[in-house]
């Protein structure tokens, strides 16, 4: 495996916990630039894939391969499927078609959830030489066509300073909307030694900030001592508790966690933490109780806040993001309502607002009462007033407070100013250059904005 810092490449800017499928391509950096073999990897939807991907990326990068120049036709491409929305498949199999139509010659490996949940679809497509159903067996199947040695974890994430770790796949709920369980069931925790060794090679390569990812993260650990008397559990913070062990100006962040898996050791731990930020995702996905109850949610409304609150006395001013599918199956006028007034309640920095949309095979997309679309058009933008305004309320709270901000690009909008994400998730701009980019910087806030916080530089960093 190459041991040098990767050539940085540019990919889109994602929100911290995007779920809609998000395609972007990774090309392969050369190990020797004499490399006859050449691929491309391509990649739609969510943090797991995207670390999925990388791991794939890397293994193929120590098996001499290239990237393939524009022009260039690839021996191999490795597209990773989505299938959360219909326009999951639909984009998958344009992909799949474009590289075939573009790439003569080539062979298309295809992996991910659309190829788990219909592999015969895919397996006739244009140039698709192999679908794999099981990424457990990927492995395997690499090692089939001369690619070996596939690593146990990554050492880079190309393109820029935040790389996800995935440290737990699979899902056992039965939420009404959602297909992945049936795509990723069961539960399969990976060893914390690997993980540990996975994040250490990782700060030390240079990535300020790891995101712990995962199919349901907050079960990370629970099917290792279920049903087995004796073993002590090793949770989600007792994780995060190891990983604080790790020394250097780093941080992490978890990418989501459910509300009803926020205990007080879960709290202790976040409390005593010194690398996680006091940012959570806990997803709410309606206000209202009888929406969660047609979802199939394991929450009350009441609950969910109460935990909320349980942070905020335990955390300093903790910042919380969520999720929200505005026009479930019979979603009524006051229920919407309900969840406006739920997340004006939680007061969170950003809700991820996702307009509902029928999933072939979940339960949901045979209830009755569903919404027309111009309807969810219109809550949706409620939703996201709301939304603006609760931003610009934590904002105003962090005027004249210390943060420590990972700039990320130049701002677009105004000269001299650079823009990254504090520790809370708060978009924040401030003076400085595109030297600064990849860097932790102490900034103090002095102005909010609609969108972000204005802020006054402190100190820079030194992290190498």
């Amino acid at each position: 495996m190459a041991s040098s810092s990767p050539t940085r490449i540019e990919l889109p800017v994602l929100d911290f916990d995007e779920q809609e499928p998000v395609l972007f391509e990774s090309p392969l950096r050369a190990i020797n630039a004499q490399a006859e073999k050449t691929c491309r990897l391509v990649t739609l939807g969510c943090k797991v894939n995207q670390y999925e991907t990388q791991l794939v990326l890397e293994t193929l990068r120590q098996n001499g391969y290239r990237e393939a120049k524009p022009g260039e036709s690839a021996d191999l491409c490795v597209v990773n499927t989505c299938t959360v929305t219909n326009s999951g498949d639909s984009k998958s199999r344009q992909i799949i078609r474009q590289l075939s139509r573009k790439n003569p010659g080539t062979r298309i490996l295809v992996m991910g959830c659309y190829a788990t949940r219909d592999p015969e679809a895919l397996a006739e497509l244009p140039s698709v030489f192999e679908v794999i159903t099981d990424k457990r067996e990927l492995p395997d199947v690499l090692e089939r066509h001369g690619i070996v040695d596939m690593p146990s974890g990554i050492s880079h994430f190309e393109g820029r300073k935040r790389a996800y770790v995935k440290v737990q796949d699979g899902c056992i709920l039965k939420c009404t909307y959602c297909i992945i369980p049936q795509v990723r069931p069961g539960l399969q925790s990976r060893p914390v030694e690997q993980i540990e060794n996975e994040v250490r090679r990782l700060v030390d390569n240079g990535y300020l900030e790891i995101v712990i990812t995962g199919v349901h993260v907050g079960h990370y650990g629970v099917e290792t001592t279920r049903g087995k008397s004796g073993k002590e559990p090793f949770r989600l913070w007792h994780l995060f508790q190891r990983l604080d062990r790790i020394p250097g100006n780093w941080r992490m962040r978890l990418s989501s966690i459910e509300a009803i898996e926020i205990n007080r050791d879960f709290i202790n731990a976040a409390r005593d933490c010194e690398h996680l930020c006091p940012q959570f995702h806990p997803s709410l996905q309606s206000g209202s109780e009888t929406v969660l109850r047609r979802m199939r949610r394991r929450y009350s409304i009441s609950r969910f806040l109460d935990k909320l609150h349980m942070m905020k006395e335990a955390l300093d001013q903790p910042a919380f993001t969520t999720d929200v599918i505005v026009g479930f199956p019979g979603e009524t006028e006051a229920e919407f309502e309900e969840t406006v007034q739920a997340c004006k309640q939680a007061e969170f920095l950003k809700i991820h607002i996702f307009p509902f949309s029928a999933r072939e095979g979940t339960r949901a997309a045979e209830f009755e009462g569903q919404v027309s679309p111009e309807l969810i058009r219109q809550r949706v933008e409620r939703l996201a007033e709301v939304e603006r305004q609760l931003a610009g309320d934590y904002y105003r709270q962090r005027v004249g407070k210390l943060s420590q901000v990972l700039v990320e690009r130049v701002s677009k909008n105004h000269s001299g100013l650079v823009r990254g994400s504090d520790e809370r998730y708060v978009p924040v701009e401030l003076p400085g250059s595109e030297a600064d980019i990849g860097t932790f910087v102490t900034a103090k806030g002095e102005e909010s904005f609609r969108d972000f916080l204005r802020a006054s530089r402190m100190e820079t960093i030194d992290v190498s």
